[in-house]
């Protein structure tokens, strides 16, 4: 009767070792899928991301005027139809223009904070919803602009696609869909199907644990 029970605890362990390694596989099947999305959608789109000097409530309060006036210069630099790869373009041509842009409204609120901009590779965003679409956590290609220190919490949003440019007329699905955005792609960032920040956040905690993993 010992024996038995011995096996059966055997058998048990191996049941268990079983569905936690059926978990993983899953897990890393749904994982590796929702990260092909997320590259895919990266491949298009390139973030903006304005860093404020510090959390005082003035620099953040400035940091939202050099946002405004950023915006408004980018207004200009896409024409219906751009490639990313034209934007981009564009964007860095533009870089010390924007710069200067961002400067000037600094020394307009009366500070003489120093203000950079660049276009950079590989910069990690949360999940973040916007008015009418949302974005999944990952890695994407961002202009970056920098107040002073950069020790303040950041304001991100698109410049390419340029959804979050006031000139901008168009819909959401219209201004992706010439930014060559596919039928399903867009459904994806404007929640056409149901549960996609859902799905974001679950992309968000797969590299976490990734991340995890990478460091024990």
């Amino acid at each position: 009767m010992l024996k038995r029970k011995k096996k059966d605890g055997r058998h048990t362990l191996r049941r268990w070792e079983l569905a936690l390694l059926l978990g993983v596989a899953l897990a890393a099947l749904a994982g590796g899928a929702l990260g092909a999305e997320q590259s895919a959608l990266a491949d298009k789109v390139i973030r903006l991301h304005v860093i404020a000097n510090s959390d005082d409530p003035a620099d953040q309060a400035l940091k939202l005027q050099v946002r405004d006036r950023i915006l408004s210069e980018a207004g200009d630099l896409f024409d219906q139809g751009l490639t990313r790869e034209e934007a981009e373009a564009a964007i860095t041509a533009r870089l010390g223009d924007l710069a200067a842009a961002g400067a000037e409204t600094v020394g307009e609120a009366g500070y003489d904070y120093p203000v950079t901009a660049s276009l950079e590779e590989d910069v990690w965003f949360p999940t973040k919803e916007y008015e009418d679409f949302a974005l999944p956590a990952g890695e994407y290609t961002a202009l970056r602009i920098v107040i002073g220190e950069g020790g303040g919490q950041n304001w991100w949003c698109v410049v390419f696609p340029p959804l979050c440019l006031g000139s901008v007329s168009e819909t959401t699905a219209e201004t992706a869909a010439s930014a060559g955005f596919s039928e399903d792609e867009i459904s994806l960032i404007t929640g056409e199907n149901e549960g996609y920040v859902v799905k974001f956040k679950a992309m968000e905690l797969w590299d976490r644990f990734c991340a995890w993993v990478e460091n024990r």
